[in-house]
């Protein structure tokens, strides 16, 4: 005889339902159950006891009510060690409930359709969340079971030891309670969208489920997992489909990342590598082999190893010329067939898939710190105008090779400068403490191309020694912040050099 005698269940998802309570009803479990369940499992030849029998007081106001009753919550909380509990439960013919098996009306689901509020309020489901927490509470005497996937194990367990272990209730419980975290954030969620114009809430609750184990952290001796938003919509890399090669590492997700969210940014074919979370080549071509060919042409040796991000199909033309380099990862809307069967052929080779890629969307950026988050906007708002600050003014050529060249900036790690021609980099400085060493490094990168190109800077350029090495390397046009108290010298030497300058206004700093 099991030890699990009453059972109650109230289920939207009626996922295995009927034959895991056909299963306990043979054990010679009582089922209870509210009203739709109950229905549902009569009509499955299954006996079910409405709690309107139990409690004897009808489902009122459209369902709203129905489990709220202190017969129902009695059962699932009283504790069967405690004697006064137990007296309690005689005292008021109140019999224990040793079982829950509850999930929840689908907010998550109907909160994302176009519908009218009340709708989307009516599907906040409060009875079952209620249960689902008091039987949680109380594991050590109650089982609680909100996932259908777990039905099968809590029987194996009920027929081979007539009771369900103390293992498998804390696991059950746990599984609970994060249930009930994610129901109560997604409605916080929904209401703060709705209703509020911050992304900087006074308490901000973050729920994460996980997407997979990494294979190790930054160094192989760490750790690391992956996780996502509950609620992401857009394409991203937490949602990226892999198609081939080795399990992930922590740095190769944030590269991955980088190049993903760079390659958003363009609306022509255009190809991004990617080196420690950083650009070593990107360019925009007439179709992806062209962008790739340019982008690689960028810097091949920094390209070793890299992570490559395209916003378009990848062809065999293209595939057949990414062989030929060693990349660790490869990210795109999609693949030919005849170019996976060739990339395939690197055995370790990670390759992901992201479809329907769009255009960056507003949202925030966290980075955790010692005992805390910094959370901000994401660095997304487009140049509305550019001034022109010197006595020369840029070709629109030039304007567009320099706007090209801002854009890869904002993905550089600072100090950064960005050297290109039409809209491909030859020449990258970043990570450095100075500006006017980004400036020689970028230039001596650039192997003798930095002559006629345009420099991006992603912030202002606090001396003019910048301006003086960008002269001697021949650099013609110059896109920058401005807003040092010495842009009236950095104006003057551009001047003297005869170099083109404009200020964005605003920077594009990424630590």
């Amino acid at each position: 005889m099991s030890k699990i005698k009453r059972a109650l269940v109230s289920v939207y998802d009626k996922t295995g339902i009927v034959e895991f309570c056909r299963s306990l009803h043979k054990l010679g479990v009582e089922i209870i159950a509210t009203g739709g369940t109950t229905n549902y499992l009569k009509k499955n030849g299954i006996p079910a006891k409405n709690v309107s029998e139990l409690t004897k007081f009808p489902e009122i106001l459209d369902g709203r009510v129905k489990s709220l009753h202190p017969l129902i919550f009695a059962g699932i909380l009283a504790l069967r060690e405690k004697k006064e509990h137990v007296e309690q439960l005689e005292k008021h013919d109140i019999k224990p409930i040793d079982m829950v098996v509850c999930n929840f009306y689908p907010f998550e689901e109907v909160s994302k359709k176009e519908i009218g509020l009340g709708e989307v309020l009516e599907n906040i489901d409060i009875g079952g969340p209620s249960m689902v927490r008091s039987a949680a509470k109380n594991f050590e005497n109650v089982v609680v079971i909100v996932n259908p996937e777990r039905y099968e194990e809590v029987l194996r367990e009920i027929e081979m030891k007539r009771d369900v272990s103390k293992e498998t209730r804390s696991k059950l419980a746990a599984e609970a309670f994060k249930l009930t975290a994610k129901y109560d954030w997604m409605i916080q969620k929904f209401l703060e969208k709705k209703y509020t114009s911050t992304n900087f809430p006074e308490v901000l609750n973050l729920t994460y489920e996980k997407v997979q184990d990494l294979r190790y952290g930054e160094n192989p001796h760490q750790m690391a997992a992956l996780y996502k938003e509950f609620d992401v919509k857009e394409p991203c890399i937490t949602n990226a489909e892999q198609i081939h090669g080795k399990k992930l590492s922590w740095t190769n997700v944030l590269d991955l990342n980088c190049a993903l969210e760079f390659v958003r940014e363009f609306d022509e074919p255009t190809v991004v590598i990617i080196k420690h979370t950083s650009p070593c080549g990107a360019a925009c071509g007439s179709n992806i082999f062209d962008a790739f060919e340019k982008a690689y042409s960028s810097d091949p040796v920094s390209a070793f190893g890299g992570t490559v991000g395209a916003n378009r199909k990848i062809d065999s033309s293209t595939a057949k010329s990414m062989s030929s380099v060693h990349f660790d990862c490869i990210i795109a809307p999609d693949y030919e067939d005849d170019a996976l069967e060739i990339l395939r052929k690197r055995k370790f080779l990670r390759i992901l898939k992201v479809e329907k890629l769009m255009k960056n969307s507003q949202y925030v950026d966290f980075v955790s710190v010692k005992g805390g988050l910094l959370v901000q906007e994401h660095n997304s708002i487009p140049i509305e105008r550019v001034k022109v600050v010197t006595k020369l003014k840029p070709t629109q050529q030039q304007m567009e090779s320099m706007l090209f060249a801002w854009k890869v900036s904002k993905y550089v790690k600072s100090n950064a400068i960005v050297l290109a021609k039409g809209k491909r980099t030859v020449g990258i400085g970043l990570g450095q403490t100075t500006r006017v060493d980004a400036v020689k490094i970028a230039v001596d990168r650039s192997r003798g191309e930095a002559k006629g190109s345009v420099m991006a800077s992603d912030g202002f350029f606090p001396f003019r020694d910048s301006i003086d090495e960008a002269a001697k390397a021949g650099i013609v046009a110059i896109i920058q912040p401005g807003g040092s108290i010495r842009d009236k010298e950095v104006i003057d030497a551009a001047d003297e050099h005869g170099i083109a300058m404009v200020f964005t206004g605003i920077r594009a700093f990424r630590h």
